[in-house]
Parts: structure tokens; C-alpha cells; sequence
């Protein structure tokens, strides 16, 4: 009895070690899981004989034994193993990071034969992740953008970027189920920029260099900055410009005729009249193939309002009347003051108005001149001197008084140099 003990005794220690030294089962591996998914660990050919045991086990950790009929399930494993006697298979499922390494089946046969094989459980490292974007010129409301991705490992979830900022689906940007594709459609210019995704699951991740994507568009929104009313021999630049992706090309024309100025500025060194008229713009963008212009009117004038050669600005023309109407206002205001102090005579009408009072009439009386160069006597006409001459004759005459001289004789000319002749009536 004793010895038969001793053998026993020795043949479980030669099976417990053969459990470590003898891999006689081949089983395929090593495998690759997903946390949350399941994997199955099975030999490749599975052993045609009786079996007296079987034994599934993680690292050191047991997780079933006893008769391929009904092994026993340690608790830990319970809910989440499952065997298959016929072809020794263990599924493992609801898979957690702390299930990745060695997992060993060892049978004993009937013969007191031992038999093993081992097999490995990976969360595997992502690597090789990129981005494959659009190769062709992609153009503002027309054109579609698609972007793909791919990596190896296991892959749990994919999450894609934009300027490094979580990319978000929406009417025109769509993904596929998988996460691995999306799609742009229309583009617009707000969609240009840095596009990359992520590759994760719980053992590592990895992010794709990313992909520029260029939206073209335009070119709208052209302007022409510079002078309106320029003075004559000034220097005049015109800048043109236009929002487009890419820039845009320019040329000019003046009164609709080409200048053959192919750059965003037409500058007119020293100008003239025949400088006058309308600057047409034109912007061009090669790719897109569209085009847009604009107008912009010079008038070149002498002394021009507005111009390089300068001019009186709004404010001074405004000083200058406002100062014009305070003089006029103070001219008028001191010349009605001087007529009433009398220090401005006033007009006398001296025959077309009666005396006033004895004052007025001891005054020397006012002088009043008249033509006198033609009388009319008795029906005929009375020429004094010489009718070629075109002369005018004064004579002074006083209202109620006599001549103090008498008229010139008939046929006699009274010219008076600058003196006039007097006569009283």
C-alpha cells in the first residue's frame, strides 16, 4: 500500500509538471480581442480518445476541470465561459483588458496519457493609422469631399478631427457605420482645413497625420480703392481687389478698351484730361473659371476738387462763407449807422421837393444839371455848334432864381472842359 501511494503520488507530480512541458495539442493563436467582445480558443485537431479529465486554465487561475461531460466552472468564469466537449473549445466573452495572456488545455486520457497545448489572448497595439482624402480640386457648392481611414489592430471606436476639434456629423457631412469614412457634400469654404480621426481601443490608440482640404471659390466681392477727382499732373494708383481661394488674377480696362495692365494695381504717372473715365477691374480665378468686375469713374480736373493736388476741404469752404456773411452782416449794420448819425449825406431831390422852412431856403441851393445841347424854338430845331461832335452840355439851374449867365448865343458851342455851364432860371 505504501508504494502504491508513493506511485500515485509521483504520477501527479509528473502530471502537474507535464502540464507545463508537453504541448501536444495545437491550438490556434495568438488570438486578438476587443473589450465588450468575445473570442474562441480551440484545438486544431481535436484528440480521438477517451479522456478521463480537462482542464481549461488562465495564467495560474483555473477556470474549468473535471470530465469533458460536466467540467466544473470555477465561479469567477461562471457567466462568461462557455465548453464544448466535442471539440474541447472554450468561449470566453464580455472580454476585459485584464484577460489578455496565456491560456492553456490540458486532458488526461484513459491511457494516463497527458496532453497540452497553449494559446495567447492580445489587445493589440494600433499602428499604421491614416487618411486618404480627395486628390482633386474640390470647388464651393459643386463639388464633394470623401475621406477614408484605415490602420491595423483591433479597433474600437474611430473619432474624427477638424483644426483638431471633434468633427460632428450634420446635413451635408455624413459617416459611415463604421465611423471609418465620411463624406462632404456640397463643400463650402468653411469646410476648408485640417482633417485627421483617431484608431482606439483599450490597449492603445493612434492618430492619422492629417489631410488638407482647400475649398475654392470665387472671386466676388471685387472693390477699386483710389481717387475720384484728381488735379491735372498728379500721380493716381487704383488698387483692385477680390475675395478668392485661390488668389485672383487681374487686368484692366479704361472706357472699355484693354490697358494690357495685368497686376492689381493700374497706376497713371503724371495725368491729363484724356485721363478721365472709367476703370473697369477684372477678376479671374483659373480654377473655378469664374470671373467678376468692377467700376470706378476719374475725373481729372484742373485744380480738382478731391485730388492729390489737394483742394479746400468741406470744412474750409465752410469757415470762408460763414466769414463772408459776418462781413456783410457788419457792412451793412455800419452803413446803416452812418446814415442815421448823417454822417452819410442822403440823396436830395432838391427840385421835386418844396422848401422846408426858412433854414433850408437861406442854405446855398442844390446843383441841378441838364442837357442842354438841343433846344426846340418855334417849330424848328436848335443845334448848338458843331452837330458832329457828339458833346453833352450842362447848365446849373436853380429853382426860383435867375441864370448867372445867360444862354449862349444861337450857333455858338459852350463847350465846358470839365466845367459846366451855369444857368438860372
Amino acid at each position: 500500500m505504501m508504494v502504491s501511494h508513493g506511485l500515485y503520488g509521483t504520477l501527479w507530480i509528473l502530471l502537474c509538471f507535464g502540464l507545463f512541458l508537453s504541448e501536444d495539442l495545437q491550438i490556434s493563436g495568438p488570438t486578438n480581442g476587443a473589450v465588450g467582445g468575445s473570442v474562441v480558443f480551440a484545438p486544431v485537431i481535436p484528440p480521438n480518445t477517451s479522456f478521463i479529465t480537462v482542464q481549461w486554465s488562465f495564467g495560474s487561475t483555473l477556470i474549468l476541470t473535471g470530465p469533458p461531460d460536466s467540467p466544473i466552472i470555477v465561479s469567477a468564469y461562471r457567466d462568461r465561459v462557455s465548453f464544448d466537449r466535442n471539440t474541447f473549445a472554450l468561449e470566453l466573452w464580455n472580454l476585459r483588458l485584464e484577460d489578455s495572456g496565456i491560456y492553456r488545455l490540458t486532458v488526461l486520457t484513459s491511457d494516463g496519457e497527458q496532453l497540452t497545448g497553449e494559446t495567447s489572448l492580445v489587445f493589440e497595439n494600433i499602428t499604421n493609422v491614416r487618411v486618404i482624402g480627395p486628390e482633386e480640386s474640390l470647388i464651393e457648392g459643386e463639388s464633394s469631399a470623401n475621406f477614408s481611414s484605415e490602420g491595423t489592430g483591433i479597433i474600437t471606436s474611430v473619432q474624427w478631427m477638424k483644426d483638431n476639434r471633434p468633427l460632428s456629423p450634420s446635413n451635408s457631412i455624413i459617416f459611415s457605420s463604421d465611423h471609418r469614412s465620411v463624406s462632404i457634400s456640397p463643400v463650402q469654404r468653411s469646410d476648408s482645413g485640417e482633417y485627421q480621426c483617431t484608431y482606439r481601443n483599450p490597449a492603445s490608440s493612434q492618430t492619422a497625420k492629417p489631410v488638407r482640404l482647400i475649398i475654392n471659390y470665387g472671386p466676388e466681392d471685387v472693390s477699386v480703392k483710389g481717387e475720384d477727382v484728381v488735379d491735372l499732373g498728379v500721380r493716381v494708383s487704383l488698387s483692385c481687389s477680390a475675395k478668392s481661394e485661390p488668389s485672383a488674377s487681374f487686368s484692366w480696362k479704361f472706357n472699355e478698351t484693354d490697358t494690357n495692365v495685368t497686376t492689381d494695381t493700374f497706376t497713371i504717372n503724371e495725368t491729363d484730361f484724356t485721363h478721365s473715365g472709367d476703370y473697369i477691374c477684372t477678376a479671374s480665378n483659373n480654377v473655378t473659371k469664374r470671373s467678376a468686375s468692377h467700376k470706378h469713374a476719374l475725373l481729372v480736373k484742373e485744380g480738382g476738387e478731391g485730388g492729390e493736388g489737394g483742394g479746400l476741404s468741406s470744412g474750409a469752404i465752410a469757415g470762408i462763407v460763414i466769414g463772408v456773411l459776418v462781413a456783410v452782416a457788419g457792412i451793412c449794420g455800419l452803413t446803416v449807422y452812418l446814415t442815421k448819425t448823417k454822417k452819410i449825406p442822403k440823396i436830395n431831390l432838391g427840385q421835386h421837393e418844396p422848401a422846408r422852412g426858412a433854414a433850408q431856403s437861406r442854405q446855398e441851393p442844390d446843383l441841378n444839371y441838364a442837357d442842354i445841347s438841343h433846344f426846340q424854338k418855334a417849330g424848328e430845331r436848335v443845334n448848338l455848334g458843331n452837330t458832329s461832335e457828339s458833346s453833352t452840355e450842362y447848365a446849373e439851374v436853380k429853382p426860383g432864381g435867375k441864370s448867372r449867365a445867360p444862354p449862349p448865343p444861337y450857333g455858338h458851342q459852350s463847350r465846358i472842359k470839365p466845367s459846366c455851364a451855369q444857368v438860372r432860371t
